[in-house]
């Protein structure tokens, strides 16, 4: 550490600096090296967000900044005598979003044997075995600067080319290391590969088929910034943590590289000797131009609480290398590529509230709390639980994550399923299209113990792919017997979760389908002409993949998407004064006629003093006859100054089964 700080500073400082700045040291050991010299061993607790201190000259410009030192950072200036590097190899970058900026040097005629001692101590002191003049220098640069390189031996990179693409599907790749197994590669891996096969995983190893060895005499030096979502699903798919990978996984910008590749360089030219070809083959985007980041005063003052005078945070700013500049109460700061992680105007308030001292930041010893109302989502929340619960139903909280077959058997058409690359998803790595086969598995659980009849429902998150567009939805699913009236009592349940959400204002009406294999039969529900979910009967082969027999009843809606509007609008009405008459029909239709259709014909007549039309039942049997169901409907009369009489009420029950005749072509039965 003290290589990049004037003046030095014992462990001890180093570690009341780092702590200051807001990285604690977790231990300390004392290092015993060869030859009798040792040295201080310290591990530092790092945020995920601050990259740029998982290098020695990062820890180095936070410890100048706290204390007021001076960081002496290399300064390479590496010179070429060799001939150009573009003929001697080409670099083709296939994946500019997935790698912005590829970079390759050639350095001829070096001689790998070991390295010198200081550098063996060096390593050695961080806890690395020393290998080779070629690989320590470059694990030194790793942890000099943060910048992860790689060095090939251009004799094993067939066709002169270096191309960034994707892997082929089941491609194999052997990765540096002792003991390391080959790789079958999948289409996101980001690869570097010669003209042949893959030479390198992109940031995460390079190949045993091309790394350097005592023979080597000419090398390509790799330079290279990489997306941090492509390096870490690529290492965590195969197992495969790296030092470099690391580092990429939490940023290395693209203006960072050469400085880098240079020391690397110049360390290789004095360790290994050789010649330095002319010129740097790369390709890729543009390099961003530096971020500016302004901050108010007065805004930094109010936030931290503390009268800082503009000069001072001007200063704080500077000890960082922000090159801040003040303008009328505005600090204006120019933000150099490693420091990824400021991007507003709040990261330079904490800068200056972390610079400044956070021990001086005031604390209040109490604290005021005013106790908010319940969020109408939440009330609406709490009033269906509470009414399922009553109706005899138990929650549920099962894993996101189900089984391949599960998902699919579940998934509506159109969507593919999001898969967990993880092998600690086991058996069951895709994440779940719908609630349903997760209350099957607890339904098949209480089954196999003894309990058979149980009725569950769950509010839970969705997922699934729409041409390639990530679709999330929360819903609420319900699951119970069949039995005789199963889908009446489920979808009876749903009308009166619909009631608490909208009152009287909204109607559930349903739709058969057949678009949703899982159930037979199964009908859309829709709240006026927005599809709401959908209920049924499930599959005799859906039950059966869960090692359930007997009719299933379920329903998955989009009910929690209307909690916001809790509670309804609702008016209060007197009692009736007078008593009703109810009537009773049944009609033969056909077994296409849905009730919602026959109930919206009847209320059409707006027969006079009608009060409602309801469901009573269906029927199908032999007496009825195949393709038919008889449909009983109840309608309900009622004056509001009288008793009604059964003749006043004869003439529009005589309309309703004209109606029920011409219309649906019905055959009356009483």
């Amino acid at each position: 550490m003290n290589d990049y700080l004037d003046p030095p500073a014992t462990a001890d400082e180093q570690a009341e600096c780092l702590t200051r700045a807001g990285f604690p040291m977790e231990s300390r050991e004392e290092v015993c090296l060869p030859g009798g010299a040792s040295d201080t061993r310290q591990d530092i607790e790092l945020t995920s967000n601050r990259g740029d201190c998982l290098c020695h000259l990062g820890l180095a410009r936070e410890i100048a900044a706290i204390s007021g030192r001076v960081v002496k950072a290399p300064q390479p200036r590496p010179k070429a005598a060799g001939p150009r590097a573009d003929t001697l190899i080409k670099v083709e970058n296939r994946e500019k979003t997935r790698c912005p900026l590829y970079t390759a040097r050639i350095i001829r005629g070096v001689n790998v044997g070991p390295s010198p001692a200081w550098l063996q101590e060096r390593l050695l002191a961080r806890g690395d075995i020393p290998r080779n003049n070629i690989v320590d220098a470059s694990n030194f640069v790793l942890f000099e600067l943060g910048q992860p390189t790689h060095v090939f031996d251009l004799a094993k990179i067939k066709g002169g080319v270096i191309i960034i693409r994707r892997a082929a599907a089941g491609e194999q790749f052997l990765p540096i290391g002792e003991g390391a197994a080959e790789l079958k590669l999948h289409p996101d891996d980001l690869v570097i590969a010669d003209a042949n096969n893959p030479v390198g995983i992109a940031g995460v190893k390079g190949g045993a088929l091309s790394a350097v060895t005592s023979s080597t005499r000419d090398i390509l030096i790799e330079a290279a910034s990489f997306a941090p979502m492509t390096v870490r699903a690529t290492s965590r798919r195969h197992g495969l943590p790296s030092d470099a990978a690391y580092r990429f996984e939490r940023g290395v910008s693209p203006a960072q590289v050469n400085h880098a590749a240079d020391r690397l360089v110049e360390l290789i030219l004095q360790l290994c000797g050789g010649e330095l070809c002319e010129g740097v083959v790369s390709d890729g985007i543009a390099i961003p131009p530096m971020r500016t980041v302004r901050m108010r005063c007065e805004r930094c003052r109010a936030i931290i609480g503390l009268p800082i005078p503009d000069q001072t945070m001007v200063d704080l700013l500077g000890r960082l290398d922000l090159k801040p500049v003040l303008e009328r109460g505005v600090v204006r700061c120019t933000i150099p590529p490693q420091r990824l992680d400021l991007e507003r105007e709040i990261d330079l308030v904490e800068e200056v509230a972390r610079l400044h001292g956070l021990e001086r930041l005031h604390i209040a010893e109490t604290i005021s709390v005013r106790v908010a109302p319940p969020q109408g989502s939440e009330m609406a929340r709490c009033a269906v639980n509470d009414a399922l619960v009553g109706m005899g139903y138990l929650e549920t909280v099962t894993h996101s994550l189900v089984s391949e077959q599960a998902a699919t058997a579940f998934l509506p058409p159109g969507m593919t399923a999001m898969k967990v690359e993880d092998e600690r998803a086991g058996g069951e790595p895709v994440l779940r299209p719908s609630i349903l086969p997760s209350l099957l598995r607890v339904f098949a659980h209480n089954r196999d113990n003894g309990v058979d009849d149980v009725r569950l429902f769950e509010t839970a998150s969705v997922f699934a792919l729409l041409k390639d567009r990530h679709v999330e939805r929360v819903n609420l699913a319900l699951l119970a017997p069949g039995g005789n009236n199963g889908l009446r009592e489920i979808r009876g349940a749903i009308d009166h979760l619909v009631h608490i959400v909208h009152g009287d204002q909204r109607r559930v009406t349903a739709e058969p389908q057949q678009a949703m294999p899982w159930f037979a039969p199964g009908a859309v529900l829709k709240l006026g002409d927005e599809v709401l979910g959908l209920c049924g009967a499930l599959s005799p082969g859906v039950v059966g993949m869960f090692g359930l027999s007997g009719p299933i009843v379920g329903a998955e809606i989009g009910l929690p998407q209307h909690y916001h509007l809790y509670p309804p609008e609702t008016e209060a009405h007197a009692l009736p004064s007078f008593p009703a008459i109810e009537r009773d029909v049944s009609a033969i239709v056909d077994d296409r006629t849905t009730w919602a259709t026959v109930r919206g014909a009847v209320e059409g007549l707006r027969l006079e003093h009608a009060e409602a039309v309801e469901f009573v039942t269906t029927f199908r049997g032999k007496q009825i006859g195949s393709g038919r169901k008889s449909l009983t409907l109840r309608l309900r009369f009622r004056a509001p100054d009288r008793t009604l009489k059964h003749d006043e009420v004869d003439p529009q029950m005589q309309r309703v089964m004209e109606l029920l005749k011409s219309k649906f072509k019905a055959e009356i039965r009483a």
